[in-house]
C-alpha cells in the first residue's frame, strides 16, 4: 500500500465537495444529480462517505477515486453475474465447491475441476455425464454453467423435453429459424435428462439440427441416464440420427461416468456405463 499524503484531503464546496456522511437531496447535492444522470449510482450514494474515510486516513487524491471507482465497477460486475444467472434460466444455483465429492468417490474431482477453467469453452468441446438418477449430474452440470456465467459466457439451461416443446411450438409459429440462431450464439447450453422420455420424430429432428448448429462453435453440457448404444431408442427408433448426433457430440467431448449412489435414494446404486474409447 502506498504511503498516505502528510496532508488530508481539503473539504470543498459545491460540485467537489468531499464533506460529510448522510443523504442529501439532489437539489443541494449536484454531484450525486450529475453522477445518476451518468448511471454511476454506487458512485453518487458513496462518494461522500468514501471521501469521509479518505479525509480522516489522510490518503491521496488517487486512492480515494480509486475507492469510488472499484466499488461502482464492483457492482456493475455483480449486477451483470445476476443477469447471466437469470438469463441462463437455472432451476437452482449450484456450485461445485458444494459438491460432495466423497459421496461419489469414483468420480475423476480432478477432471471436473480442470474443466472449471472453462478450457472446454475456448475450444468448443462438449461435456457428457452420463449416470443413473440421483448421482449428481445436474448439479455437476449447473456448477460449470454458473462457473461460465461468472465469466461472461452466453449460457442456456434446458430440460431436453422443455426445449423440444418450445422448438416443436416455434415450428408451428414459423419462429424456428429465430430460436435456432438464438441457441447458436451461445457459448454454452445445457441439456439436462435425455433419455427419460422417448423424442418422437419431429422433436428428435431438432435435437439434431441444434446440436448441428452448436458443432464447433459452441459447447454442449449434456446429462443423460442412457447408454450411447441405446441412443436410437432415444431419437424416434432411429439410429440414422441417434449417430449423427453422437458423432457431433463425441468429436470433441469430456466423458464425466457417474456410477455411484444416489443422493436422493442412496440405496440406488449401479449406473449407465458408457463407451469411454477415445
Amino acid at each position: 500500500m502506498a504511503t498516505p499524503l502528510t496532508t488530508s484531503l481539503p473539504e470543498r464546496d459545491g460540485a467537489n465537495r468531499f464533506v460529510g456522511k448522510g443523504s442529501k437531496s439532489e437539489d443541494t447535492d449536484p454531484l450525486a444529480a450529475q453522477l445518476k444522470t451518468l448511471g454511476l449510482y454506487v458512485m453518487a450514494e458513496r462518494y461522500a462517505d468514501l471521501a469521509e474515510q479518505a479525509r480522516k486516513a489522510k490518503s491521496p487524491y488517487p486512492h480515494y477515486l480509486s475507492a469510488l471507482v472499484t466499488a461502482q465497477l464492483a457492482a456493475r460486475i455483480d449486477r451483470s453475474f445476476r443477469n447471466r444467472l437469470t438469463r441462463a434460466r437455472f432451476p437452482t444455483i449450484k456450485t461445485l465447491e458444494s459438491f460432495d465429492f466423497s459421496f461419489q468417490p469414483q468420480l475423476d474431482e480432478r477432471h471436473l475441476r480442470t474443466l472449471a477453467d472453462l478450457t472446454f469453452l475456448e475450444k468448443a468441446e462438449n461435456v457428457l455425464l452420463v449416470g443413473p438418477p440421483g448421482v449428481g449430474k445436474t448439479h455437476l452440470a449447473i456448477a460449470l454453467g454458473v462457473k461460465a456465467c461468472g465469466a461472461h459466457k452466453r449460457v442456456a439451461f434446458y430440460p431436453v423435453l422443455e426445449l423440444m416443446d418450445e422448438l416443436t411450438q416455434a415450428q408451428a409459429g414459423g419462429a424456428l429459424p429465430r430460436k435456432l440462431l438464438e441457441l447458436s450464439r451461445l457459448d454454452l447450453l445445457i441439456l439436462d435428462e435425455l433419455g427419460y422420455l422417448k423424442l418422437d420424430p419431429t422433436r428428435a429432428n431438432l435435437f439434431f439440427q441444434v446440436v448441428s448448429r452448436l458443432y464447433e462453435k459452441g459447447s454442449v453440457i449434456l446429462t443423460t441416464n442412457r447408454r450411447f448404444e441405446t441412443w436410437g431408442d432415444i431419437f424416434a427408433g432411429d439410429p440414422v440420427i441417434a449417430g449423427a448426433i453422437l458423432d457431433r457430440l463425441l468429436h470433441h467431448r469430456h466423458l464425466i461416468a457417474i456410477n455411484g449412489p444416489s443422493y436422493r435414494t442412496p440405496e440406488l446404486t449401479g449406473g449407465a456405463e458408457p463407451e469411454t474409447g477415445q
